[in-house]
Protein backbone atom coordinates (compact mmCIF):
# COMPACT_ATOMS: atom_id res chain seq x y z
CA UNK A 1 0.00 0.00 0.00
CA UNK A 2 2.84 2.29 0.83
CA UNK A 3 4.43 1.41 -2.49
CA UNK A 4 1.28 2.43 -4.33
CA UNK A 5 1.06 5.64 -2.39
CA UNK A 6 4.62 6.52 -3.33
CA UNK A 7 3.94 5.88 -7.03
CA UNK A 8 0.79 8.03 -6.89
CA UNK A 9 2.74 10.78 -5.20
CA UNK A 10 5.40 10.76 -7.95
CA UNK A 11 2.70 10.80 -10.68
CA UNK A 12 0.93 13.76 -9.00
CA UNK A 13 4.24 15.62 -8.74
CA UNK A 14 5.00 15.14 -12.44
CA UNK A 15 1.51 16.26 -13.43
CA UNK A 16 1.76 19.29 -11.16
CA UNK A 17 5.16 20.25 -12.63
CA UNK A 18 3.83 20.08 -16.20
CA UNK A 19 0.80 22.13 -15.24
CA UNK A 20 3.03 24.75 -13.66
CA UNK A 21 5.02 25.11 -16.88
CA UNK A 22 1.83 25.58 -18.85
CA UNK A 23 0.56 28.01 -16.29
CA UNK A 24 3.55 30.29 -16.85
CA UNK A 25 2.58 30.73 -20.52
CA UNK A 26 -1.16 30.83 -20.01
CA UNK A 27 -3.54 33.58 -18.83
CA UNK A 28 -6.71 32.64 -17.03
CA UNK A 29 -9.81 34.82 -17.16
CA UNK A 30 -12.44 34.37 -14.50
CA UNK A 31 -16.04 34.85 -15.46
CA UNK A 32 -18.93 34.93 -13.01
CA UNK A 33 -21.63 32.39 -13.78
CA UNK A 34 -25.09 32.40 -12.21
CA UNK A 35 -25.64 29.57 -9.81
CA UNK A 36 -28.39 27.89 -11.77
CA UNK A 37 -26.79 28.26 -15.28
CA UNK A 38 -25.10 25.43 -17.06
CA UNK A 39 -21.33 25.91 -17.16
CA UNK A 40 -20.99 24.88 -20.83
CA UNK A 41 -23.83 27.18 -21.90
CA UNK A 42 -22.24 30.10 -20.08
CA UNK A 43 -18.91 29.42 -21.78
CA UNK A 44 -20.54 29.42 -25.24
CA UNK A 45 -22.46 32.62 -24.50
CA UNK A 46 -19.34 34.53 -23.39
CA UNK A 47 -17.30 33.48 -26.41
CA UNK A 48 -19.59 35.44 -28.86
CA UNK A 49 -18.02 38.96 -28.67
CA UNK A 50 -14.51 37.56 -28.95
CA UNK A 51 -15.43 35.69 -32.11
CA UNK A 52 -17.06 38.82 -33.60
CA UNK A 53 -14.00 40.89 -32.79
CA UNK A 54 -11.75 38.31 -34.35
CA UNK A 55 -13.89 38.29 -37.51
CA UNK A 56 -13.81 42.09 -37.76
CA UNK A 57 -10.02 42.16 -37.39
CA UNK A 58 -9.63 39.60 -40.12
CA UNK A 59 -11.89 41.59 -42.44
CA UNK A 60 -9.93 44.79 -41.81
CA UNK A 61 -6.67 43.01 -42.44
CA UNK A 62 -8.01 41.66 -45.74
CA UNK A 63 -9.18 45.18 -46.76
CA UNK A 64 -5.74 46.67 -46.01
CA UNK A 65 -4.04 44.01 -48.07
CA UNK A 66 -6.40 44.67 -51.00
CA UNK A 67 -5.73 48.44 -50.82
CA UNK A 68 -2.01 47.83 -50.70
CA UNK A 69 -2.25 45.66 -53.79
CA UNK A 70 -4.29 48.36 -55.59
CA UNK A 71 -1.70 51.03 -54.75
CA UNK A 72 1.12 48.88 -56.06
CA UNK A 73 -0.79 48.30 -59.31
CA UNK A 74 -1.39 52.07 -59.70
CA UNK A 75 2.29 52.82 -59.13
CA UNK A 76 3.21 50.33 -61.80
CA UNK A 77 0.71 51.91 -64.22
CA UNK A 78 2.15 55.37 -63.56
CA UNK A 79 5.68 54.12 -64.24
CA UNK A 80 4.56 52.56 -67.52
CA UNK A 81 2.76 55.76 -68.64
CA UNK A 82 5.76 57.92 -67.71
CA UNK A 83 8.05 55.65 -69.67
CA UNK A 84 5.76 55.76 -72.73
CA UNK A 85 5.47 59.56 -72.53
CA UNK A 86 9.24 59.95 -72.41
CA UNK A 87 9.63 57.73 -75.46
CA UNK A 88 6.98 59.71 -77.35
CA UNK A 89 8.65 63.03 -76.53
CA UNK A 90 12.06 61.82 -77.62
CA UNK A 91 10.63 60.56 -80.91
CA UNK A 92 8.23 63.38 -81.86
CA UNK A 93 9.56 66.59 -80.33
CA UNK A 94 12.51 68.54 -81.77
CA UNK A 95 15.38 69.44 -79.50
CA UNK A 96 14.85 72.57 -77.42
CA UNK A 97 16.81 75.61 -78.54
CA UNK A 98 18.70 78.12 -76.45
CA UNK A 99 15.42 79.33 -74.94
CA UNK A 100 14.44 75.81 -73.82
CA UNK A 101 11.06 75.96 -75.65
CA UNK A 102 9.56 73.13 -77.66
CA UNK A 103 6.88 73.19 -80.35
CA UNK A 104 4.52 70.21 -80.69
CA UNK A 105 4.48 68.92 -84.28
CA UNK A 106 1.32 69.97 -86.10
CA UNK A 107 0.67 72.93 -83.78
CA UNK A 108 0.51 76.36 -85.39
CA UNK A 109 3.68 78.32 -84.70
CA UNK A 110 2.57 81.95 -84.52
CA UNK A 111 6.04 83.09 -83.50
CA UNK A 112 7.94 82.03 -86.60
CA UNK A 113 11.31 80.70 -85.45
CA UNK A 114 11.04 81.81 -81.86
CA UNK A 115 11.11 78.16 -80.80
CA UNK A 116 14.78 78.10 -81.70
CA UNK A 117 15.57 80.46 -78.87
CA UNK A 118 15.76 84.23 -78.24
CA UNK A 119 19.30 84.54 -79.62
CA UNK A 120 18.28 83.02 -82.93
CA UNK A 121 15.11 85.10 -83.09
CA UNK A 122 16.87 88.35 -82.34
CA UNK A 123 19.41 87.51 -85.06
CA UNK A 124 16.52 87.19 -87.49
CA UNK A 125 15.03 90.45 -86.24
CA UNK A 126 18.37 92.11 -86.79
CA UNK A 127 18.50 90.84 -90.36
CA UNK A 128 14.96 92.07 -90.94
CA UNK A 129 15.81 95.51 -89.62
CA UNK A 130 18.95 95.67 -91.75
CA UNK A 131 16.81 94.89 -94.78
CA UNK A 132 14.39 97.66 -93.88
CA UNK A 133 17.23 100.11 -93.37
CA UNK A 134 18.73 99.22 -96.75
CA UNK A 135 15.40 99.73 -98.47
CA UNK A 136 15.01 103.09 -96.75
CA UNK A 137 18.47 104.13 -97.91
CA UNK A 138 17.54 103.17 -101.45
CA UNK A 139 14.38 105.22 -101.11
CA UNK A 140 16.35 108.25 -99.91
CA UNK A 141 18.73 107.95 -102.84
CA UNK A 142 15.83 107.59 -105.25
CA UNK A 143 14.13 110.61 -103.72
CA UNK A 144 17.22 112.74 -104.30
CA UNK A 145 17.71 111.61 -107.89
CA UNK A 146 14.12 111.68 -109.13
CA UNK A 147 11.08 113.89 -109.18
CA UNK A 148 9.04 114.47 -106.06
CA UNK A 149 5.83 112.84 -107.31
CA UNK A 150 7.53 109.59 -108.32
CA UNK A 151 9.56 109.49 -105.12
CA UNK A 152 6.49 110.02 -102.96
CA UNK A 153 4.59 107.29 -104.78
CA UNK A 154 7.41 104.84 -104.18
CA UNK A 155 7.79 106.03 -100.59
CA UNK A 156 4.13 105.44 -99.78
CA UNK A 157 4.24 101.93 -101.21
CA UNK A 158 7.41 101.11 -99.32
CA UNK A 159 6.15 102.58 -96.07
CA UNK A 160 3.06 100.37 -96.16
CA UNK A 161 5.26 97.31 -96.50
CA UNK A 162 7.59 98.53 -93.78
CA UNK A 163 4.72 99.12 -91.38
CA UNK A 164 3.45 95.58 -91.94
CA UNK A 165 6.90 94.17 -91.25
CA UNK A 166 7.30 96.36 -88.18
CA UNK A 167 4.10 95.00 -86.69
CA UNK A 168 5.42 91.47 -87.11
CA UNK A 169 8.77 92.39 -85.58
CA UNK A 170 7.19 94.17 -82.63
CA UNK A 171 4.78 91.29 -82.05
CA UNK A 172 7.70 88.88 -81.81
CA UNK A 173 9.67 91.18 -79.53
CA UNK A 174 6.67 91.70 -77.25
CA UNK A 175 5.97 87.96 -77.01
CA UNK A 176 9.61 87.25 -76.22
CA UNK A 177 9.51 89.89 -73.51
CA UNK A 178 6.54 88.15 -71.86
CA UNK A 179 8.08 84.69 -72.28
CA UNK A 180 11.57 85.50 -71.01
CA UNK A 181 11.23 88.27 -68.43
CA UNK A 182 14.14 89.64 -66.46
CA UNK A 183 16.98 88.56 -68.75
CA UNK A 184 19.37 91.44 -69.24
CA UNK A 185 20.81 90.28 -72.56
CA UNK A 186 17.39 89.89 -74.16
CA UNK A 187 16.30 93.25 -72.78
CA UNK A 188 19.37 94.97 -74.22
CA UNK A 189 18.76 93.45 -77.62
CA UNK A 190 15.08 94.42 -77.50
CA UNK A 191 16.05 97.98 -76.65
CA UNK A 192 18.35 98.07 -79.68
CA UNK A 193 15.50 96.81 -81.87
CA UNK A 194 13.17 99.50 -80.53
CA UNK A 195 15.83 102.16 -81.07
CA UNK A 196 16.27 101.07 -84.68
CA UNK A 197 12.51 101.16 -85.29
CA UNK A 198 12.31 104.66 -83.83
CA UNK A 199 15.21 105.79 -86.01
CA UNK A 200 13.45 104.39 -89.07
CA UNK A 201 10.29 106.34 -88.28
CA UNK A 202 12.27 109.54 -87.92
CA UNK A 203 13.87 108.95 -91.31
CA UNK A 204 10.47 108.27 -92.88
CA UNK A 205 9.27 111.54 -91.38
CA UNK A 206 12.20 113.35 -92.95
CA UNK A 207 11.30 111.86 -96.32
CA UNK A 208 7.71 112.95 -95.90
CA UNK A 209 8.85 116.53 -95.36
CA UNK A 210 10.25 116.56 -98.91
CA UNK A 211 6.84 116.01 -100.47
CA UNK A 212 4.29 117.30 -97.97
CA UNK A 213 3.59 120.63 -99.68
CA UNK A 214 0.09 119.45 -100.55
CA UNK A 215 -0.72 117.94 -97.13
CA UNK A 216 -1.28 120.00 -93.96
CA UNK A 217 0.77 119.06 -90.91
CA UNK A 218 -2.30 118.13 -88.85
CA UNK A 219 -3.81 115.59 -91.27
CA UNK A 220 -2.45 112.46 -89.63
CA UNK A 221 -3.27 109.87 -87.00
CA UNK A 222 -1.18 107.76 -84.62
CA UNK A 223 -1.72 104.01 -84.38
CA UNK A 224 -0.72 101.90 -81.37
CA UNK A 225 -1.25 98.29 -82.52
CA UNK A 226 0.11 96.49 -79.46
CA UNK A 227 -0.22 96.79 -75.69
CA UNK A 228 3.42 97.36 -74.76
CA UNK A 229 5.43 99.45 -72.33
CA UNK A 230 7.63 101.05 -74.97
CA UNK A 231 5.36 102.24 -77.79
CA UNK A 232 4.34 105.90 -77.38
CA UNK A 233 4.54 109.45 -78.68
CA UNK A 234 5.69 112.52 -76.79
CA UNK A 235 5.03 116.25 -77.12
CA UNK A 236 8.19 118.20 -77.85
CA UNK A 237 7.33 120.92 -75.37
CA UNK A 238 5.65 121.13 -72.00
CA UNK A 239 2.31 122.64 -71.04
CA UNK A 240 2.01 125.96 -69.22
CA UNK A 241 0.34 126.41 -65.85
CA UNK A 242 -3.47 126.43 -66.28
CA UNK A 243 -6.46 127.32 -64.11
CA UNK A 244 -8.79 125.85 -66.74
CA UNK A 245 -8.46 123.69 -69.82
CA UNK A 246 -10.27 121.98 -72.66
CA UNK A 247 -8.78 118.88 -74.26
CA UNK A 248 -10.28 117.30 -77.40
CA UNK A 249 -9.26 114.40 -79.62
CA UNK A 250 -10.47 111.86 -82.12
CA UNK A 251 -10.23 108.28 -80.85
CA UNK A 252 -10.89 104.82 -82.25
CA UNK A 253 -10.43 101.56 -80.35
CA UNK A 254 -12.05 98.24 -79.64
CA UNK A 255 -9.49 97.08 -77.07
CA UNK A 256 -10.76 95.05 -74.15
CA UNK A 257 -10.64 95.22 -71.22
CA UNK A 258 -10.16 98.99 -71.36
CA UNK A 259 -8.68 101.04 -74.19
CA UNK A 260 -5.77 102.13 -71.99
CA UNK A 261 -4.28 105.61 -71.68
CA UNK A 262 -4.76 107.98 -74.63
CA UNK A 263 -2.58 110.61 -72.93
CA UNK A 264 -0.92 111.44 -69.62
CA UNK A 265 0.75 114.59 -68.33
CA UNK A 266 3.26 114.28 -65.47
CA UNK A 267 5.11 117.02 -63.59
CA UNK A 268 7.95 116.80 -61.07
CA UNK A 269 6.52 115.28 -57.90
CA UNK A 270 3.17 114.28 -59.46
CA UNK A 271 2.95 111.61 -62.14
CA UNK A 272 -0.84 111.93 -62.39
CA UNK A 273 -1.16 115.67 -62.91
CA UNK A 274 -3.54 115.18 -65.86
CA UNK A 275 -4.42 111.72 -67.19
CA UNK A 276 -7.14 110.25 -69.42
CA UNK A 277 -7.39 106.51 -68.86
CA UNK A 278 -9.71 103.53 -69.25
CA UNK A 279 -8.15 100.63 -67.37
CA UNK A 280 -9.57 97.15 -66.97
CA UNK A 281 -13.34 97.02 -66.69
CA UNK A 282 -13.57 100.52 -65.22
CA UNK A 283 -15.18 103.37 -67.19
CA UNK A 284 -12.97 106.03 -68.70
CA UNK A 285 -11.62 108.43 -66.07
CA UNK A 286 -9.98 111.83 -65.96
CA UNK A 287 -7.35 112.29 -63.25
CA UNK A 288 -6.18 115.70 -62.03
CA UNK A 289 -3.58 115.74 -59.26
CA UNK A 290 -4.56 112.12 -58.48
CA UNK A 291 -8.22 113.08 -58.04
CA UNK A 292 -10.61 111.06 -60.20
CA UNK A 293 -13.86 111.66 -62.09
CA UNK A 294 -15.62 108.91 -64.04
CA UNK A 295 -16.60 109.94 -67.56
CA UNK A 296 -19.77 108.77 -69.38
CA UNK A 297 -17.98 107.80 -72.61
CA UNK A 298 -18.76 104.68 -74.64
CA UNK A 299 -16.00 104.47 -77.24
CA UNK A 300 -14.56 100.96 -77.45
CA UNK A 301 -16.72 99.93 -80.40
CA UNK A 302 -14.03 100.16 -83.07
CA UNK A 303 -15.47 103.41 -84.50
CA UNK A 304 -14.12 106.94 -84.58
CA UNK A 305 -15.44 109.21 -81.84
CA UNK A 306 -14.72 112.82 -80.98
CA UNK A 307 -14.41 113.46 -77.24
CA UNK A 308 -13.80 116.66 -75.26
CA UNK A 309 -13.33 117.36 -71.56
CA UNK A 310 -13.50 120.84 -70.03
CA UNK A 311 -12.40 121.73 -66.49
CA UNK A 312 -11.99 124.82 -64.31
CA UNK A 313 -10.16 125.04 -61.03
CA UNK A 314 -13.06 126.94 -59.50
CA UNK A 315 -15.07 124.27 -57.68
CA UNK A 316 -13.40 121.66 -59.89
CA UNK A 317 -16.24 121.76 -62.40
CA UNK A 318 -15.96 119.51 -65.47
CA UNK A 319 -17.94 118.63 -68.59
CA UNK A 320 -17.69 115.64 -70.94
CA UNK A 321 -18.69 115.75 -74.62
CA UNK A 322 -18.89 112.81 -77.04
CA UNK A 323 -19.40 113.45 -80.77
CA UNK A 324 -20.34 117.06 -80.07
CA UNK A 325 -23.01 116.23 -77.48
CA UNK A 326 -22.77 116.95 -73.74
CA UNK A 327 -22.80 113.58 -71.97
CA UNK A 328 -22.11 114.48 -68.35
CA UNK A 329 -20.98 117.11 -65.83
CA UNK A 330 -19.53 117.14 -62.34
CA UNK A 331 -17.66 119.15 -59.75
CA UNK A 332 -15.14 118.84 -56.90
CA UNK A 333 -12.49 117.47 -59.25
CA UNK A 334 -9.25 118.83 -57.76
CA UNK A 335 -10.83 122.21 -56.95
CA UNK A 336 -8.46 125.18 -56.76
CA UNK A 337 -5.52 123.11 -57.95
CA UNK A 338 -3.99 124.72 -61.04
CA UNK A 339 -2.38 122.43 -63.62
CA UNK A 340 1.36 122.77 -63.08
CA UNK A 341 3.86 123.64 -65.84
CA UNK A 342 7.21 122.07 -66.79
CA UNK A 343 5.82 118.57 -67.26
CA UNK A 344 5.91 115.85 -69.92
CA UNK A 345 2.92 115.08 -72.18
CA UNK A 346 2.92 111.47 -73.41
CA UNK A 347 0.46 109.86 -75.84
CA UNK A 348 -0.34 106.16 -75.51
CA UNK A 349 1.15 105.49 -72.05
CA UNK A 350 0.48 106.24 -68.38
CA UNK A 351 3.49 107.66 -66.56
CA UNK A 352 4.52 106.41 -63.13
CA UNK A 353 7.59 108.65 -63.21
CA UNK A 354 8.30 111.83 -65.10
CA UNK A 355 8.47 110.77 -68.76
CA UNK A 356 8.62 107.03 -68.00
CA UNK A 357 7.64 104.18 -65.71
CA UNK A 358 5.25 102.78 -68.32
CA UNK A 359 3.04 99.76 -67.56
CA UNK A 360 1.94 97.66 -70.53
CA UNK A 361 -1.41 96.88 -68.89
CA UNK A 362 -2.26 100.60 -69.00
CA UNK A 363 -1.01 101.23 -72.54
CA UNK A 364 -3.38 102.57 -75.17
CA UNK A 365 -4.33 100.26 -78.03
CA UNK A 366 -6.01 101.83 -81.04
CA UNK A 367 -5.82 105.02 -83.07
CA UNK A 368 -5.99 108.67 -82.08
CA UNK A 369 -5.76 111.98 -83.90
CA UNK A 370 -6.22 115.72 -83.58
CA UNK A 371 -5.43 116.04 -79.90
CA UNK A 372 -5.70 119.74 -79.09
CA UNK A 373 -5.62 121.55 -75.77
CA UNK A 374 -6.68 125.06 -74.70
CA UNK A 375 -6.07 126.94 -71.46
CA UNK A 376 -9.73 127.89 -71.20
CA UNK A 377 -13.15 126.33 -71.23
CA UNK A 378 -14.52 126.12 -74.78
CA UNK A 379 -18.18 126.79 -75.45
CA UNK A 380 -20.64 124.13 -76.57
CA UNK A 381 -20.65 125.73 -80.03
CA UNK A 382 -16.85 125.56 -80.27
CA UNK A 383 -16.86 121.89 -79.33
CA UNK A 384 -19.62 121.12 -81.83
CA UNK A 385 -17.61 122.80 -84.60
CA UNK A 386 -14.64 120.56 -83.74
CA UNK A 387 -16.76 117.39 -83.75
CA UNK A 388 -18.35 118.25 -87.12
CA UNK A 389 -15.10 119.47 -88.74
CA UNK A 390 -16.53 122.94 -89.26
CA UNK A 391 -14.16 125.35 -90.97
CA UNK A 392 -14.46 127.64 -87.95
CA UNK A 393 -13.01 124.97 -85.62
CA UNK A 394 -10.04 126.23 -83.65
CA UNK A 395 -6.66 124.64 -83.05
CA UNK A 396 -5.39 124.34 -79.49
CA UNK A 397 -3.52 127.37 -78.15
CA UNK A 398 -1.64 125.28 -75.54
CA UNK A 399 -1.02 122.16 -77.61
CA UNK A 400 -1.97 121.79 -81.26
CA UNK A 401 -1.98 118.63 -83.35
CA UNK A 402 0.96 118.89 -85.71
CA UNK A 403 3.72 116.59 -86.93
CA UNK A 404 6.25 119.18 -85.84
CA UNK A 405 5.04 119.00 -82.21
CA UNK A 406 5.25 115.22 -81.70
CA UNK A 407 8.00 112.61 -81.49
CA UNK A 408 7.21 108.91 -82.05
CA UNK A 409 8.94 106.05 -80.21
CA UNK A 410 8.97 102.25 -80.07
CA UNK A 411 7.07 101.49 -83.27
CA UNK A 412 3.89 103.57 -83.04
CA UNK A 413 2.87 104.29 -86.64
CA UNK A 414 1.64 107.41 -88.38
CA UNK A 415 -0.96 107.46 -91.16
CA UNK A 416 -2.78 110.14 -93.17
CA UNK A 417 -6.08 111.12 -91.57
CA UNK A 418 -8.75 113.71 -92.21
CA UNK A 419 -11.50 114.08 -89.61
CA UNK A 420 -15.04 113.48 -90.83
CA UNK A 421 -13.75 112.04 -94.14
CA UNK A 422 -11.99 109.02 -92.65
CA UNK A 423 -14.69 108.10 -90.16
CA UNK A 424 -15.40 104.42 -89.69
Amino acid sequence: MEGHSWQLFLLFFLVLEGSTQDFVQTQFICTSVPKDMDLCAATMQNSGPAEDLKTTVMQLRETVLQQKETIMNQKETIRELTSKLSRCESQSLPEAGAGGRRIVPGAKNTMGDVSRGPQYTFAQLGQTLQTLKQRLENLEQYSRNNGTAQANSLKDLLQNKIDDMEKQVLSQVNTLEETKPGQKNDTDQRNRVESTLTSMHHRITDLEKDGKDNRPLDKFQLTFPLRTNYMYAKAKRSLPGMNAFTVCLWIKSNASPGVGTPFSYAVPGQANELVLIEWGNNPMEILINDKVAKLPFIINDGKWHHICITWTTRDGEWEAFQDGVLRGTGENLAPYHPIKPQGVLVLGQEQDTLGGGFDATQAYVGELANLNMWDRKLSIGDIYNLATCNSRAQAGNVFSWSESNIEIFGGATKWPFEPCRSLN
